[in-house]
């Protein structure tokens, strides 16, 4: 049994690097889909940007308390996750991802922005998320910010309306009882539309920054930041921000010209100042 466990958990891991790569192909279609087993041609994580997230559904917190996820959009952004607790690997490895790039960051959960973890296994209990959420606030050390950190379980209602609204697609094995599924978070606005997605199990600080102060509308972050937002630009294809050549070079010659202008302005000072001064010598 645990040899299939671990089988399967590999497997599942496998199935992550393959979506991360293959997720510009829509569905189950396409060379991509062809090389897939037939089990896992239907595991995928497409979100739809701008889409809305069903907000009113209920889900139990750590605690045991009943929740509906519209308390966690608060005027602030949504880093989500699908996970299940009792997953050997992959699962893992994606908290584990999150919490290492979120220590990177200054903005904090709970001030700056909210991260839910929901599991998509209904037989979980709140029991196991708080196990989680203790082991992430270990590794985060910022124990300031827990109340920032949520970690849900729910029905299998409740889960597939949210698993469906973000185009999260998973196979559950009978036999081993572990799930086969793709591996990403979702960035989400205030109002809980889709902001933004990264695919696999570990995420670049600076992608994960500046998708929230995309999500916030600027309402989080530096000037520095929304620089580097004129900058770089969000390719869904890809999930990833990358250098827009074009921004940057229409940029560097608005700063050529500030400074072309600028530095006409302190010479002719200059020269104005001289004459002046000579004007005056010869008076």
């Amino acid at each position: 049994m645990n040899r299939a466990r671990a089988i399967f958990g590999a497997f599942a891991l496998l199935l992550s690097a393959a979506a991360a790569g293959a997720q510009a192909v829509p569905g189950a279609t396409g060379p991509a889909a062809q090389n897939l087993p037939s089990v896992l041609k239907n595991v995928g994580f497409e979100p739809p940007l701008n889409a809305h997230i069903p907000l009113d559904l209920p889900f139990r917190d750590e605690t045991g308390q009943t929740v509906q996820l519209r308390e966690y959009f608060r005027q602030k952004p949504v880093l989500l996750a699908f996970v299940y607790y009792g997953c050997p690997m992959l699962c893992n490895q994606l908290e584990q991802g999150v919490v290492g790039s979120l220590r990177m960051l200054s903005f904090n959960p709970g001030r700056d922005y909210d991260v839910v973890f929901v599991s998509f296994d209904p037989r979980e209990s709140p029991d196991m998320a708080a196990q989680k959420k203790e082991s992430a606030m270990t590794h985060f050390r910022r124990p300031e910010t827990a109340a920032g950190w949520h970690f849900l379980t729910g029905s299998k209602e409740a889960i597939d309306s949210l698993t469906q609204a973000a185009n999260f697609r998973y196979y559950f094995d009978e036999k081993s009882g572990l799930f086969a599924h793709a591996s990403g978070i979702m960035l989400l606005t205030p109002d809980g539309r889709i902001s933004r997605y990264f695919y696999g199990v570990e995420f670049p600080a600076r992608d994960v920054r500046l998708g929230l102060v995309d999500a916030s509308a600027g309402k989080i972050g530096t000037p520095v930041d929304r620089a580097l937002l004129f900058c770089y630009q969000y390719d869904p294809t890809s999930a990833r921000y990358s250098a827009s050549i074009l921004k940057i070079i229409r940029l560097a010659g608005v700063l050529t010209v500030v400074c072309m202008v600028a530095g006409f302005l302190i010479f002719r000072r200059r020269d104005l100042l001289a004459a002046r001064t000579k004007m005056q010598g010869a008076h």
